[in-house]
């Protein structure tokens, strides 16, 4: 079984080595990059090559795990959330075996970050599946989603309010806007543990409820609002000088159903602007319909039924502090910025050669 480690593979090395030696082939195969982004609810990767100062993407996976199912209560993963995770981690070794993939890195978060059974969950990774799997900070998963979704900022807009709402937490990140790609400036960045799983479990059938739902908005409300204690923000959204970028499940889903789409298409999405009545109208009627009709919806789907009215309540909160007026949907962050960091650490090094 190959191991999956966090830094260069040898194959990846000893190809760099290839290419520098006189050989038959006129050029050496591209290297191919994989970044796997393990949520509190689900399991993502991606493949790619480096194209220009980007990729082009060979290949995508992601699946419902809800790894972090029942941790608020228990604080521990559960031996059934496990179970599915290291059956979707397989696959996922499958995939990147058969693309011959030479670099690679997993990123874990919220719910490994919190579990008293990380160590031994990850022990049974490495075992079961090869994969080598690196747990990071709160602030690494916020800038490395900012990484990701950076590229759909609006170079004319100073500031940027950038979200990520997931499974088991929430980012916040107040962007300094670049004329120049890549060179934004993190003014300021939180990490709340409040996502769409633990907020689910939290209010369970509250949520059905249009009172419920308001009340937990309230809520929800009261503990963003510490984000932007100095009133820096909302005084700068006054001005006019702040866009929204968000980056989530919730945010992709919430533009499928607001497109009625009949399937669920990326290409439609990411990028896609919605301005916060949209947003409110969308989260209302999801929170009117019941489970089964949520289910059924195209752009929902059975795993995120019970959970799409919780990221609903999050970000109508976050419309509700910061009326910027409209927000840009990402359908990208975490996996793409893992890529984009290893492609451009790769660049670096091979000039320095």
């Amino acid at each position: 079984m190959p191991k999956w480690g966090a830094s260069p593979l040898d194959q990846a090395v000893s190809d760099r080595h290839a290419a520098r030696r006189p050989a038959k082939e006129t050029s050496a195969p591209p290297l191919v990059y994989a970044a796997l982004d393990l949520g509190t609810n689900n399991c993502r990767l991606l493949m790619a090559t480096p194209q220009g100062d980007g990729f082009r993407v060979l290949d995508a996976f992601s699946r419902t795990t809800r790894l972090g199912e029942g941790l608020a209560t228990s604080g521990a993963l559960s031996p059934e959330a496990v179970e599915r995770t290291i059956a979707a981690l397989k696959t996922c070794a499958s995939r990147m075996n058969r693309r011959g993939v030479t670099r690679f890195r997993a990123v874990a978060t919220e719910a490994c970050r919190r579990a008293t059974n990380c160590h031994d969950f990850l022990a049974r990774v490495s075992a079961e599946t090869g994969l080598a799997m690196d747990i990071i900070s709160a602030e690494e998963e916020a800038r490395l989603a900012l990484a990701g979704c950076a590229p759909l900022l609006d170079r004319r807009i100073a500031d940027a309010l950038v979200f990520d709402i997931g499974g088991g937490s929430t980012e916040l990140i107040h962007v300094a806007v670049s004329p120049r790609p890549g060179a934004e400036e993190i003014v300021g960045l939180a990490s709340l543990p409040l996502g769409v799983v633990t907020l689910a479990e939290e209010r369970g059938a509250a949520l059905n409820d249009p009172q419920g739902y308001a009340d937990t908005v309230d809520a929800v409300t009261e503990r963003l609002r510490l984000f932007d204690a100095d009133g820096l923000l909302s005084r700068l959204i006054a001005e006019g000088r702040v866009q929204m970028l968000g980056t989530s499940g919730t945010v992709t889903t919430l533009a499928g159903v607001h497109l009625s789409l009949p399937r669920y298409d990326r290409s439609a999405v990411d990028g896609l602007v919605m301005d916060f009545d949209a947003v409110k109208r969308v989260s209302r009627h999801l929170v009117r319909a019941d489970a089964e009709q949520r289910a059924h919806h195209p752009c929902i789907g059975q795993d995120r039924a019970d959970l799409v009215v919780a990221g609903c309540a999050i970000l109508e909160a976050i419309c509700r502090l910061w009326p910027v007026g409209r927000l840009r949907v990402a359908d990208r962050g975490v996996r793409e910025g893992v890529l984009l960091s290893m492609m451009r650490t790769d660049k670096i090094e091979a000039a320095a050669e």
